[in-house]
């Protein structure tokens, strides 16, 4: 099923490299992997990439990889496919976002393939978008969060991140949770900085640190 769906996507995005589109490849290099406040890298460096296509319409799909690290669990890379529609004006109105996400890690016999759908709104500087697994190793889930960014002078930028976690699943897991985050974004020609503070309310967990991220995406912007 993984290497099904991951070659309809390579397809996919073969068919429209071949066509007039818009190509963007996000990379990025960061001290952890923080996926709704929790590691997926042990606390260590992980190496991020992707490739997505988007037509003028707002159609839009993609692939996006990275290296994980889950302790006592094989399996070192997740590779995620993604596809979804895009439109609206976020300064005149409200922006949405709504498609599908699925999260796989080829090779590994613990780590199962996660499908999610969301939807989201953006309006000026605050975003908020909800996520739906109906088969999160056979229970339901969901997750709600809200962003913001506030410029700043000088390239800067705040960042501000709440999430929470619930659903059948965290009830038998972790237990539903809050997550949240507060960083400070600066750019310099094509690349962002990114300094950040990550916690949870998660019970007894110690779940507090900072993390570093260089990103850019490709191609640069021609001056």
């Amino acid at each position: 099923m993984i290497k099904s769906r991951i070659a309809i996507a390579a397809g996919l995005l073969a068919a429209a490299s071949a066509a007039s589109a818009d190509i963007s490849v996000p990379i990025a290099v960061t001290s952890d992997y923080d996926f709704r406040g929790l590691t997926q890298t042990d606390e260590n460096f992980a190496v991020q990439g992707g490739l997505t296509y988007t037509n003028e319409g707002g159609f839009y799909i993609g692939a996006w990889a990275s290296n994980v690290d889950f302790p006592g669990l094989d399996g070192d890379v997740e590779l995620d496919g993604f596809i979804g529609y895009a439109g609206g004006d976020a300064e005149e109105s409200f922006g949405y976002d709504i498609g599908a996400v699925v999260y796989a890690y080829p090779g590994s016999d613990d780590l199962e393939e996660v499908v999610e759908l969301y939807a989201g709104l953006t309006k000026g500087m605050f975003g908020a978008k909800l996520w739906f697994s109906p088969d999160n190793y056979g229970d339901t889930s969901f997750y709600v969060e809200g962003n913001g960014t506030f410029p700043l002078p000088a390239n800067f930028a705040l960042v501000a991140h709440v999430g929470y976690s619930f659903g059948d699943y965290w009830d038998n897991s972790l237990g539903e949770y809050l997550d949240y985050s507060l960083g400070v974004n600066y750019t310099v020609s094509n690349f962002t900085l990114n300094a950040k503070w990550v916690d949870t309310d998660i019970s007894g967990a110690d779940t507090d640190r900072f993390i570093f991220t260089v990103s850019t995406t490709l191609p640069w912007a021609q001056d």
